[in-house]
């Protein structure tokens, strides 16, 4: 037999070896338990009533750990009906230990699903509750039962009292305060204020409906629990919520978590907030910055006080200088440019500006010698185009004292009259049609044009000289209607007059 052989039939004999020491222990075990029979016996028995008697009792037990089990399933059912999140009872431990409940925040997929939500929580009778979504619904106002907002009646009513205010206010400065005669014109005129008036309604206006709107809404709210979810920050993208508080009058968590939830949520969330001072107390640097920010506005305050009780030699501090203190000569004022110190300058001696020689005395001063002129000058055309250029500035600078028949009972006379009490300097325009006027030349009204008499100012500075003699050439032609006698009317037309 080769080794090879040897080799397989080792295996064989020790396995025929192995079957034999397993049936030889069987045998011995056997012989060994038909020994003890008799003795197991008895002792059968009494662990058979043993075991009866805790089986007995292990069905007690089982029957115990039912009844706590179907009570611990009761109480973990009420938890979640009470608005557990999510199942996670330590999650939600950990929530309340934080802080009471402030409201429940559902989320909807889309807007059609807030809409039937909101109505639904309308009809359940809730008042403190709100919508939100990243874009204005159509609908949903009257889903939400939200009344018509009060807002156009707060900025009509804060608007009058802006009319009435700017009113009053102008009223007060310019007709009672301090009344101011310009012109003899009326201390006060609704015409005049209209403008002021106008805008004091549009400003109070602006300032209702925009601080109105804050109001009116509870803004800012900076603080609401609901937007530190971190689910809430999909309301500026995609996101529809509703948030319930737990203040409303008829909130019960799990009524409310079940309406939601019926209504199509797909996820409702209770939110906490905590009392703890400590966690709502504003950090000190900030209020530092607050305090320190607040008395630094009350600086130019405190300034402008100063400013308006003391006085001071020095001009006052220009912000922005603009052209009050560029370089230049003032008139009246002293320079260091020149020799005597003066930075008004007097005219070269024997010398005159070009163009205004004004030589012919008969023209620009209305003199023919020593005397009066008694006819007007060659440059003046004598024509109806002349008189009514004399007309037309007769009624500017004339007609408001005067009148526009030159009685002297214009406008302004008028109104002194009116106000029946001397105004103080006040002297009654001339009446242009008295016997010594109509007689004075041509050339002394040009000069009383030119330059004036008693409390009438001159006129050369607004009038030139052609004005000045087309205004007088005018009020010869005024005063002759007044005046005229039966000679200067036509003679085609003297039948009708004596008819």
């Amino acid at each position: 037999m080769s080794d090879k052989d040897k080799a397989k039939d080792e295996p064989d004999t020790k396995a025929a070896e192995a079957a034999e020491a397993a049936e030889a222990e069987a045998t011995e075990a056997k012989a060994a338990e038909s020994a003890d029979s008799d003795e197991s016996d008895d002792a059968a028995d009494s662990e058979a009533a043993e075991s009866d008697a805790a089986s007995d009792d292990a069905e007690a037990e089982e029957t115990d750990e039912d009844e706590s089990d179907d009570a611990e399933a009761e109480e973990s059912d009420e938890i979640a009906a009470s608005g557990g999140d999510d199942g996670a009872e330590a999650g939600g431990a950990d929530e309340e230990e934080s802080g009471e409940l402030f409201g429940l925040l559902a989320e909807f997929d889309t807007p059609g699903q807030l809409i039937a939500a909101a109505e639904k929580v309308r009809d359940a009778g809730y008042t403190q509750w709100d919508c939100y979504s990243p874009f204005p619904v159509h609908g949903i106002d009257p889903a939400m039962g939200i009344k018509r907002t009060i807002l156009p009646v707060v900025v009509f009513v804060i608007g009058l009292c802006g009319l009435g205010g700017g009113l009053l206010l102008q009223w007060w400065t310019n007709a009672f305060d301090w009344p101011w005669i310009v012109s003899g014109k009326p201390f006060f005129s609704l015409p005049a204020n209209i403008p002021i008036t106008f805008e004091a309604t549009i400003l109070a206006s602006v300032f209702a409906s925009f601080f109105g709107m804050w109001a009116l809404n509870k803004l800012p709210q900076h603080w609401h629990p609901f937007f530190k979810k971190d689910s809430f920050r999909r309301a500026t993208d995609d996101g529809f919520f509703i948030g319930i508080e737990a203040a409303d009058k008829v909130f019960q968590r799990g009524k409310a978590q079940a309406l939601l939830e019926q209504a199509g949520a797909c996820q409702v969330e209770s939110c906490f907030v905590s009392r703890d001072p400590q966690v709502w107390a504003v950090p000190r640097p900030l209020m530092g910055f607050v305090i320190v920010s607040c008395m630094a506005a009350l600086v130019p305050f405190a300034l402008i006080a100063k400013a308006r009780a003391d006085k001071s030699d020095t001009p006052r501090v220009h912000v922005w200088s603009d052209m009050d203190f560029q370089p230049k000569a003032k008139a009246q004022t002293a320079s260091k440019l020149y020799g005597d110190q003066r930075a008004s300058r007097a005219p070269a001696e024997g010398t005159i500006a070009r163009g205004a020689l004004k030589a012919d005395d008969h023209f620009y001063r209305g003199m023919q010698g020593d005397q009066w002129a008694t006819s007007f000058p060659a440059q003046v055309e004598i024509s109806m185009d002349t008189i009514e250029h004399g007309r037309e500035r007769f009624g500017i600078y004339c007609q408001p004292c005067h009148g526009a028949a030159g009685e002297g009972d214009g406008m302004i006379q008028q109104r002194t009259t009116q106000l029946g009490r001397n105004v103080r300097g006040w002297v009654q325009p001339s009446n242009l049609h008295q016997g010594s006027i109509v007689r004075q030349p041509h050339g002394q009204i040009f000069n009383t044009i030119s330059h004036g008499i008693r409390t009438m100012p001159g006129y050369a500075t607004q009038l030139p000289e052609g004005d000045r003699w087309a205004i007088v050439l005018y009020l010869r032609a005024l005063q002759r209607s007044q005046n005229a006698n039966l000679d200067d009317v036509p003679a085609d037309a003297r039948q009708q007059i004596r008819q």
